[in-house]
């Protein structure tokens, strides 16, 4: 006979989910009470060893400094490069501040360090058109 297996339940608490776009980067923060403890893809936010990069993440809880060791963050990010995640990742985690703290001053006050704390870059890639490699080169002529 075989032995039944338990049912766990999962430790996954209940929280704010908030999204972060940088071109071709998406960062999904999720947000609930705890111990002030940031993971990015399962990996502590201490763990990443470009300064600048930590920095940039950091940012929207230097902000909120009075909630930050208030609340736990997860971030999943994927696609595009190391500085388009990490501001998508920023922007993920301001979002996910300000909707957790339901204060208009803590969205007023990341308004005025950066719009770009709070409001998405609608900037994006612009196609490639025919007969030419990219979207703005054009083949160059050799005999003038």
């Amino acid at each position: 006979m075989a032995a039944k297996k338990k049912k766990t339940k999962s430790k996954k608490k209940a929280g704010i989910v908030a999204r972060g776009k940088r071109k071709e980067s998406l960062a999904r923060a999720s947000i609930c009470e705890g111990k002030g403890v940031v993971r990015i893809n399962s990996h502590n936010l201490n763990a990443i060893s470009n300064r600048y990069i930590k920095v940039l993440i950091s940012e929207p809880l230097s902000i909120a400094s009075e909630l930050s060791p208030k609340v736990d963050i997860s971030v999943n990010v994927r696609g595009g490069g190391a500085m388009g995640q990490a501001q998508a990742v920023r922007l993920a985690v301001a979002r996910a501040l300000v909707a957790f703290s339901n204060d208009p001053s803590l969205k007023e006050r990341m308004l005025e360090r950066d719009k770009f704390l709070v409001a998405e870059d609608s900037r994006r890639i612009e196609p490639k058109k025919y007969m030419g490699p990219k979207a703005r080169a054009r083949k160059q002529k050799s005999y003038r």
